[in-house]
């Protein structure tokens, strides 16, 4: 889990910037495009400017100190500047990202946060990864960079994150849960895992996580189900795969959550970029 990463070095960070100048250049905003292969793990790191990661092929998991997000191909995520995070590659991934200065990072909001990227935020995001970093500023990019802005100041927030629990124990539970979504334990089976009272654990919840272990639970089902819908999984087997005893049971769970229904969630894998 996030709290369990190493922070990179000084020299590591040094080397992350030389490799990403989009992290100084003198424009309000720079796009970043790079193709990742699966299980490739940045390592916990942060950057001088904010960052709206996004990938059109393949799910991020990023971690930070306080949530865990995962972050499907339909889906942004804005990292404040300095936020220390850390990204790893569930599978192929095709990240076209952007670095934002500070000025222009006002258009974000204050804390991490999911986003929908619809198709306009999308096909800009790819506009501007196609530009030179040094764009002229009295041309076409400024006025791309003026639409990015206003879609990122005007997108929804979405309820993706998943607390990140600090306790050892918590953090071998929710890594287990988090590789099986279903599994289907109580707090005493898990405690006898994890070397835990089932008193010990469901008062360690709420401390670590602000949520009780069933609603931290349901949380990360959800969010893995999220995923499993952008890449086009079935509403049905994405109940089965998350741990929901039936296709109603798990609509109503979504729904109340994020106000559509599973199948209206659904999308199909987006289109590779260029």
């Amino acid at each position: 889990m996030a709290s369990s990463g190493q922070t990179l070095s000084a020299e590591r960070q040094a080397a992350i910037r030389k490799h990403i100048p989009q992290d100084a250049v003198d424009r309000p905003l720079a796009g970043y495009a790079h193709d990742y292969a699966g299980g490739h793990d940045t390592g916990l790191h942060h950057h001088a400017r904010a960052q709206l990661l996004y990938a059109t092929r393949g799910a991020m998991r990023v971690e930070t100190e306080a949530m865990d997000y995962v972050v499907p191909a339909d889906r942004a995520l804005w990292v404040p500047a300095g936020h220390p995070h850390r990204v790893r590659m569930a599978g192929a991934v095709a990240m076209r990202a952007l670095f934002l200065r500070e000025d222009a990072a006002r258009a974000g909001p204050p804390a991490a946060t999911v986003l929908p990227v619809q198709p306009l935020l999308r096909e800009l995001i790819l506009a501007a990864c196609a530009m030179p970093m040094e764009w002229d500023e009295a041309g076409r990019g400024a006025h791309l960079a003026a639409l990015i802005l206003d879609e990122i100041a005007g997108a929804a927030t979405l309820p993706l994150g998943v607390p990140a629990p600090r306790d050892a124990r918590l953090r071998r539970l929710a890594e287990a849960l988090r590789a099986n979504p279903a599994d289907t334990r109580t707090l005493e089976g898990w405690g006898e895992a994890v070397g835990a009272s089932a008193r010990t654990l469901a008062r360690l919840f709420p401390r670590d996580t602000g949520l009780s272990f069933a609603a931290w639970r349901q949380a990360l089902r959800l969010a893995e189900a999220s995923a499993l819908l952008a890449e086009g999984m079935a509403p049905a087997r994405v109940a089965a795969r998350v741990g929901y005893a039936s296709a109603p049971a798990f609509g109503a769970a979504y729904r109340a959550a994020f106000g559509v229904t599973p199948r209206g969630r659904r999308v199909s894998p987006a289109r590779p970029a260029p």
